[in-house]
Parts: C-alpha cells; sequence; structure tokens
C-alpha cells in the first residue's frame, strides 16, 4: 500500500458574495478533486487545538499525526531543522521575515504595508541578510538566510519564549506596527535589532522592498519520534518553505530539493508531483506534499490567485499523482486537505475546522457517499475529528499513541 498526503495550505475559506456565495474551493475547477470526492470520503478535522495560535507549524504537526500539545515548542526551530542549524537545549530560534513597512519619522508609527517584502527572491533576500548578519550579527545573535522572505535569528542562551509576546507579521497588514512590537522578557533588544535593522536596509542604494525586519515564532528546540517507528512506515516530505522541510527531518523522513518549488504562488507544481511519486517508486511507503500557494494568496487578499492556485493543484499534483497511482501501484490511499483556512477576506490564519477527503483502490471504509469536497459538505458529514493528530492514523490504519 501507498500513502499520499497533498496539503493545500490555507486553501480552506469563507463564502464570497463575489463567488455567488460560494468559497474559493467550491467555485473552482477540480475535475479531479471532485472524482476522488465522489468515489471517496469528505470529512471535517479540527487541526488546531484549543489555545494554540492557527499556524501552519501547529497544523502541519497534527496533520501528520504529532498532538501539537506534547510536541509544539515554536515555529522557528522547526525551520532550523530544515537549514541543519544545530540547536542546544539553550538557544532560542526566532523567525526574521524581510517585510515592507510605511515610512515614518517614528518607527513605532510605520504600518505593515507587506508582510513578503513582495515575494523578494531568495537570491537578493540571501545578499541583505548576510548585509544584516556583518553588521548586527555578534556573539549572542545570528542571521541565517532562508526561502523569499523567510529567514531565522538564532539567540544563543535567549530568554524563555513563553515569556516573549511577538506577533506574526501577516496578521498585522495594513495597520500601525507599534501594538505589536515585541513586549516581554529580551524584548528590548529586539526591538532594537530591528530599528537598527530598517536603518541599514534604507542605506542601501536603490529602492529596495525589504526595508525592515520582523521577528516572531520564538522557539526552542523540539523532539518528535521518528516518523517510521510511529507507524511503521518509510516516508518523504516534498515541500519548498523551511517550516515543512524541517519537520519533516525531524521525523527522520526523507527531503527532497525539487528544482522549481518557490513556497509561494509562482511555484512549480507539476515538479512537486513529479518528486512525490520518485520517491514513491524508489521505496518510500508514505509521502506528504505541501503546496504553500494558497495560503500565500489568501494573506494578499487575491481571490483570483487563490483559485487559479487551487485549480494548478488539482490539475498539476492532484491529477497527476493519481496518474502515476494508477499506472505504478495495486493499491494506494490519497488524503487531501488544508491544513487551516487562510480566508482571503480576513488576510490571515483562522483555526476554524477545515475539509478533508480520503479516497484510495481499495476503497476506504465509509466512501461513496458522493459528497462534493466543499466546507459546507464536510460540516454536515457525520465524519468530523476533534483532534486532528487522529486523522493520520485512521487513514493509515494504524492507530497509535499521540
Amino acid at each position: 500500500m501507498k500513502y499520499v498526503v497533498i496539503l493545500a495550505d490555507g486553501m480552506a475559506d469563507y463564502p464570497c458574495p463575489s463567488l455567488g456565495g460560494l468559497t474559493p474551493l467550491a467555485y473552482a475547477r477540480t475535475p479531479n478533486l471532485d472524482a476522488l470526492a465522489h468515489a471517496g470520503l469528505v470529512g471535517e478535522v479540527r487541526t488546531v487545538p484549543p489555545g494554540f495560535p492557527p499556524g501552519s507549524d501547529v497544523a502541519n504537526l497534527a496533520v501528520l499525526g504529532y498532538d501539537p500539545r506534547r510536541y509544539y515548542t515554536g515555529r522557528a526551530p522547526l525551520e532550523a531543522a530544515s537549514q541543519g542549524i544545530e540547536l542546544s537545549p539553550a538557544d532560542l530560534a526566532l523567525r526574521c521575515n524581510l517585510v515592507t513597512l510605511s515610512p515614518a519619522e517614528e518607527y513605532a508609527d510605520r504600518v505593515m504595508l507587506d508582510y513578503s517584502a513582495g515575494e523578494i527572491p531568495t537570491e537578493r533576500a540571501e545578499e541583505l541578510i548576510a548585509f544584516l548578519q556583518e553588521r548586527l550579527g555578534d556573539f549572542r545573535v545570528r542571521f541565517y538566510p532562508g526561502v523569499s522572505y523567510r529567514h531565522l535569528m538564532i539567540w544563543r542562551e535567549g530568554p524563555d519564549p513563553d515569556k516573549l509576546k511577538l506577533t506574526p507579521p501577516h496578521d498585522i497588514t495594513g495597520q500601525r506596527i507599534g501594538p505589536y512590537l515585541p513586549q516581554g522578557e529580551g524584548a528590548e533588544l529586539l526591538r532594537e535589532l530591528m530599528v537598527r535593522g530598517a536603518a541599514l536596509l534604507a542605506s542601501l542604494p536603490g529602492e529596495n522592498a525589504a526595508n525592515a525586519i520582523w521577528f516572531w515564532g520564538a522557539g526552542r528546540r523540539p523532539q518528535l519520534p521518528l516518523f517510521r517507528e510511529r507507524f511503521g512506515l518509510t516516508g518523504a516530505v516534498v515541500a519548498a518553505v523551511d517550516l515543512i522541510k524541517g519537520i519533516g527531518r525531524l521525523c527522520g523522513m526523507r527531503v527532497p530539493l525539487v528544482p522549481g518549488a518557490t513556497g509561494n504562488t509562482r511555484t512549480d507544481y507539476r515538479a512537486k508531483a513529479q518528486a512525490a511519486l520518485k520517491e514513491l517508486q524508489e521505496g518510500a511507503d508514505f509521502v506528504f506534499v505541501h503546496i504553500e500557494a494558497p495560503d500565500e494568496a489568501g494573506h494578499q487578499g487575491d481571490l483570483e490567485e487563490k483559485i487559479r492556485a487551487i485549480e494548478s493543484i488539482d490539475r498539476l499534483v492532484v491529477g497527476e499523482i493519481l496518474k502515476g497511482l494508477w499506472e505504478s501501484f495495486p493499491s494506494w490511499r490519497v488524503l487531501v486537505l488544508p491544513d487551516h483556512p487562510t480566508p482571503v477576506v480576513r488576510r490571515t490564519h483562522t483555526s476554524d475546522p477545515v475539509p478533508f477527503l480520503a479516497a484510495g483502490d481499495p476503497p476506504l471504509p465509509g466512501s461513496g457517499e458522493g459528497r462534493p469536497f466543499t466546507e459546507e459538505a464536510a460540516a454536515s458529514s457525520s465524519f468530523k475529528l476533534e483532534e486532528g493528530h487522529r486523522l493520520l492514523p485512521w487513514f493509515l490504519g494504524k492507530e497509535t499513541e499521540n
């Protein structure tokens, strides 16, 4: 049996008046998902436990079968694992976005214009992070480049992350940053670095969308049990963003490099599908395919782009993987879902339950109800899970402890 999870980040949404009251998922042309839903099972799952922030870090841990209440320690240390950054138990990892702020005489009066600095190209971002490391890095803090706008700062023997209040920049688009600057233990140094970083970036020649840095997602090194020990399966993670690749590496799964996978809306969807099939053909029992594009479109408030992303996932990821499964493997299962909603009207994550679709050959128990794969159909399904980390063991047919 081969198992594939296709996670369309942030795909779930709210009904949109401009779409006749449909969500982007319900409105999009998705013949492959429609066929799977007709033959499979549609349900609803809550991927974010009560009291947790509705981030991709928490939700993807849950989707991969790891209870966030037990294993979640913060976002940045998961990304550090992807980059091979060794953390001591006392080190604090922080996400460091390159962002675009409005001009203002007082730093706190600036407005968050773009959490992604215009989806800055990785090559340019690497130059800027190297520049900031040279000017701001010291024995306490070090900056590490990632992909596009997503970078890290490691604070050696940093403060307790539970005593530090940080806000994701995508939560405050269009808002004055003053109320959301770091607060609590260690906040003074972070605010100083942010102010100095903005001045340094402003000193560079030419026009730069990346005119500031923003810290969030702090945490210490996590300890995750190996996937193969928990489920008895060899696995691989196909993703572009460090967060997901880091989770995969911490779980002991293969994480192949996928040329053309960018972590934004301009990504090579088909390349991800081909990479997943290659992993299965080379012996992996399980592949987790992560696509960031719907989430990015949701954060940008771009309804048309979100619909295009969903349709591209259906055609170039789901369609390609189904074709490969039918041609190469006698038995298989596919699970499709978002990690959380990213409604275009909100431009940030919510903790609402999300729809999921499970299908396979041979069919899963309970298949064949003919429900569409939409938020509304999932909400009316009798198959609902309040604990997201229970979904994968059910899908694999391998019940396990948290």
